[in-house]
């Protein structure tokens, strides 16, 4: 499953407090079983709004503030529906393309495509990214500053120099990632300000499988997911002997996050000077949960139901991260490059005006 997974889901940007974003995955396959051959996915900070697949071929809002959108645009799925059919059959054309680019015959391959924007609500700053995958791997990226393509795979190169030389489709990037993306993503905020703005505290716990085991501190239930968890001695943020979980979804749309503390050069007569402390975006205080005996639940039965929930919640983030189709690459090229990744928007200024993800371009073009 690996090879058709970009990477894990990372903690990298949950710590801009007023970042909020619109993002739209895009996954083809050939060859593998049991899966669609094109699956679409919208989400709103990080949030899922929609759906559609090859199978249903129907676009299908997933929240139920979304019936807001659908009321006040009645042609909205239809019209996202016919987006996204149409990509089906660019992103199959593009498999077969890059199946010959990269001299390959067999039948297992994955396409994969990620674009939106960033707007934060307190400086109105803004930015676009768009990416493109074969296999895993980085295929091509679009560089919104410097208004060009960048090819990190050499089979990718002959795409990059007939994009660059489509003036006109650079500057309807240019105008959906700046404009029209952020236009949208303001109008999700304001349809679903009750559960997008809304503010959930965590349940926090103080978990350990055995008395040689760390202690791991874990908060669920919480929104949104900006947020930061960490352990501290005597006030300080350590860094050392603590490893940090990834931030998970859980399935009612909160989240949930870990961060273990080893234990092998705590003294038991230092526990009183380490806590765990949570800050979570809109939480006036901080949680501080102090590393105390009676807080921790030690009892193996309870570790090992505690470990099944969380690894049924693993289960669907694999599933998440499958149908999402790239976020995990997205934040690994943010903490590589300075938000260079911007989305493609429509060919048409009058069209796009009235689109809301932009239509593909094969690779071929």
């Amino acid at each position: 499953m690996k090879q058709f997974i970009f990477s894990l889901l990372v903690l990298c940007d949950v710590a801009s407090p007023v970042l909020h974003s619109l993002k739209y995955f895009y996954t083809a396959s050939s060859g593998v079983p049991n899966f669609p051959e094109f699956v679409a996915v919208g989400m709103v900070d990080e949030l899922q709004i929609d759906y559609y697949d090859s199978n249903t071929q129907r676009a299908q809002p997933k929240q139920d503030w979304m019936d807001k959108v659908t009321t006040d645009d009645p042609q909205y799925l239809e019209r996202n529906t016919q987006i996204y059919m149409n990509t089906q059959q660019i992103f199959k054309v593009d498999i077969e393309t890059l199946k010959k680019r990269f001299n390959q015959t067999g039948d297992r391959h994955i396409v994969q495509r990620m674009y939106g924007c960033e707007w934060d609500d307190e400086t109105d700053a803004h930015d676009g990214y768009e990416q493109h995958g074969y296999d895993g791997e980085d295929f091509i990226v679009f560089d919104l500053k410097m208004m060009s393509w960048i090819a990190p795979s050499p089979q990718a190169f002959i795409t990059k120099l007939r994009w660059d030389k489509d003036k006109a489709d650079l500057e309807n990037k240019k105008y959906y990632y700046t404009e029209l993306c952020i236009m949208w993503l303001k109008k999700y905020l304001n349809y679903g300000k009750e559960t997008l703005q809304r503010t959930v505290p965590p349940s926090v716990s103080l978990l350990q499988k055995s008395p040689s085991s760390p202690v791991t501190c874990h908060a669920t239930g919480f929104y949104p997911d900006r947020v930061m968890v960490f352990w501290t001695r005597d006030g300080e943020e350590l860094h050392e002997e603590v490893e940090h979980g990834e931030l998970l979804p859980n399935p009612d749309g909160t989240f949930q996050i870990s961060a273990e503390l080893s234990l092998a050069s705590v003294r038991p007569e230092d526990w009183g000077r380490y806590a765990c402390k949570l800050q979570l975006h809109g939480l006036r205080d901080d949680i501080i949960t102090p590393l105390e005996s009676g807080r921790i639940r030690s009892n193996r039965a309870k570790a090992s139901s505690v470990g099944v929930a969380v690894g049924v919640v693993a289960a669907v983030v694999v599933v998440m991260v499958l149908v999402a189709a790239g976020v995990a690459l997205y934040k690994k090229k943010k903490n590589e490059r300075e938000k260079c990744l911007p989305p493609g928007s429509d060919n048409s200024s009058e069209l796009s005006e009235k689109l809301n993800p932009p239509p593909d371009v094969s690779v071929e073009n």
